[in-house]
């Protein structure tokens, strides 16, 4: 399959954001001027807080406080808007957008240079908030999802995943692509609309941070890839893989946080989406699917949950990562949610509600 996704279709918005239209083959995007009396993009920006007691950088964007929230379908932003009048999509129809969301957390990665400044200076440092959050929309359709959609069309939004990955990877002052999904108000999406956000940090996140630690003191100690060996120790196990092909393996982790949680791996140690050849990419987007549409069959509702993307460069610094996907849910029981409370937000020490032995057992019973 030739990737659709080479040269996207640009078109400006109102306010000077880009727009990227991403079509399967044999459509051709048809948009028409943006004509919202949008106010034009100002200097405000968003700004990175050094907290000292745990050394992470925290983004602090009060420009936020404004964003959509749960608009009426008629309202909504993502849908088509053929007069140019009523969203962010200015267009009669469309397969897959991109965007540069209208209320960012971090903005301003245009290709200068920019750089985070020493932590050892000052007790009370803050930078701006250099980086780029986009939305993707996967679907012009208000009432779909991601596991409801074809495979070409879930292979476009794989691709278009790709295409910002290695985007905003060449950008000055991005140190990591996060690509992911919230879905469900339990989740708490502000928008009903199937899509998803890709974020360019100017740091690695404080999980990436820890997990590249974890990763190359089991290469000192072992001169193994840690991925790849929980990988072979959980395909070795089998009691709790969810689903297995030839190129791709997904499973419960042996330490779920989650009620429900499964991580999908590729077969072979690659670090981001740019690295997967055609074949992978294919495979990539059943799997994925797959895992989704059983995600939906666990309950008589649609299961609500994050997708997380983990992606890394080909650094000295990130050497050590695999890339693979973590989904992940709230969703403890038909009836009942879990909420992070004092051991889980206050501490970060997660308590497990389930086993993930049942858990992997229910999903593989769940196959189509």
């Amino acid at each position: 399959m030739t990737d659709p996704t080479t040269n996207p279709t640009p078109w400006p918005l109102a306010d000077g954001r880009e727009l990227l239209f991403f079509s399967l083959p044999g459509h051709e995007p048809t948009p028409v001027t943006d004509r919202r009396p949008l106010p034009p993009r100002g200097d405000a920006q968003s700004q990175v807080r050094f907290d000292r007691q745990t050394g992470q950088w925290v983004a602090i964007a009060a420009l936020r406080q404004d964003r959509t929230h749960l608009p009426s379908a008629d309202q909504c932003p993502l849908c088509p808007s053929p007069s140019g009048t009523t969203s962010e999509v200015p267009a009669p129809d469309y397969d897959v957008v991109v965007f540069e969301n209208r209320f960012p957390s971090l903005s301003g990665a245009d290709g200068r240079a920019f750089s985070l400044p020493d932590v050892g200076v000052d007790d009370f440092l803050s930078a701006p908030g250099h980086g780029r959050c986009e939305v993707i929309s996967f679907s012009s359709s208000h009432t779909s999802s991601f596991g409801e959609l074809t495979l070409p069309h879930a292979r476009l939004i794989v691709d278009a995943w790709r295409h910002r990955t290695a985007d905003l990877m060449s950008r000055p002052g991005i140190e990591q692509v996060f690509c992911f999904e919230n879905r469900g108000e339990d989740i708490g999406v502000t928008l009903t609309h199937p899509h998803g956000q890709i974020y360019g940090y100017p740091y690695l996140t404080p999980r990436t941070a820890h997990m590249l630690a974890e990763a190359r003191a089991h290469a000192q100690r072992h001169g193994t890839n840690l991925f790849a060996d929980i990988l072979a120790h959980e395909v070795a196990a089998g009691t709790r893989v969810v689903a297995r092909n030839d190129l791709f393996t997904a499973f419960v982790p042996y330490a779920a946080r989650w009620p429900v949680e499964v991580h999908l791996y590729p077969n072979r140690l690659v670090r981001n989406l740019s690295e997967l050849d055609d074949a992978e990419l294919d495979a990539f987007a059943a799997i994925y699917c797959d895992l989704l549409k059983r995600f939906d069959r666990m309950y008589p509702m649609p299961l609500p949950y994050i997708s997380a993307l983990h992606q890394y460069r080909d650094t000295e610094a990130q050497r050590d990562g695999y890339f693979h996907v973590e989904l992940m849910s709230v969703r403890r029981s038909a009836t009942k949610l879990k909420y992070l409370a004092g051991s889980e937000s206050a501490m970060d020490a997660f308590i497990g509600d389930v086993l993930p032995e049942t858990v992997a057992e229910r999903l593989r019973g769940l196959a189509s």
